[in-house]
């Protein structure tokens, strides 16, 4: 089985529509607290690369949430849309927002080290803290 696909999805009320030709089929929830503010909870996300089509682009609105990345979401019905990483385009989408993404394996938790204690998953994950993640960004193997 490959570890990637392409998915297709909309936002709620359609005015944004993206496929993504690289999704990967490992889901990631990251509980920083940019996240857990935008979404009301830890982001269940999967890396779906750079290869991204999107439409209805003048629905989009893009909040630069840091120096090196941006958050994207429809600007007529707020669905969230993508994290993505200014310097290599790279598009982090909240799983839940694809069509038919039922078969994704839970592989990691990020900034564990911002996770409220008033929830937790049964799932073993890899963990890492938010050093360690901006550590892995800043020397990719």
């Amino acid at each position: 089985m490959s570890t990637t696909v392409q998915a297709s999805a909309s936002c709620l009320c359609g005015s944004v529509t993206m496929t993504a030709n690289q999704v990967s089929r490992k889901l990631e929830a990251c509980h920083c607290s940019m996240c857990r503010k935008w979404g009301g909870g830890p982001a269940l996300v999967v890396d779906s690369g750079c290869d991204v089509e999107i439409t209805g682009l003048d629905n989009v609105t893009v909040y630069n949430s840091s120096d090196w990345a941006e958050r994207g979401f429809c600007s007529v019905c707020g669905t969230h849309l993508f994290y993505r990483i200014k310097e290599s385009n790279q598009h982090i989408i909240p799983a839940g927002f694809f069509n038919n993404m039922d078969e994704l394996e839970f592989e990691k938790q990020i900034f564990i080290d911002e996770k409220p204690g008033y929830y937790s998953f049964a799932n073993e994950t890899k963990t890492m803290t938010g050093i360690e993640v901006f550590e892995q960004f800043a020397n990719p193997d």
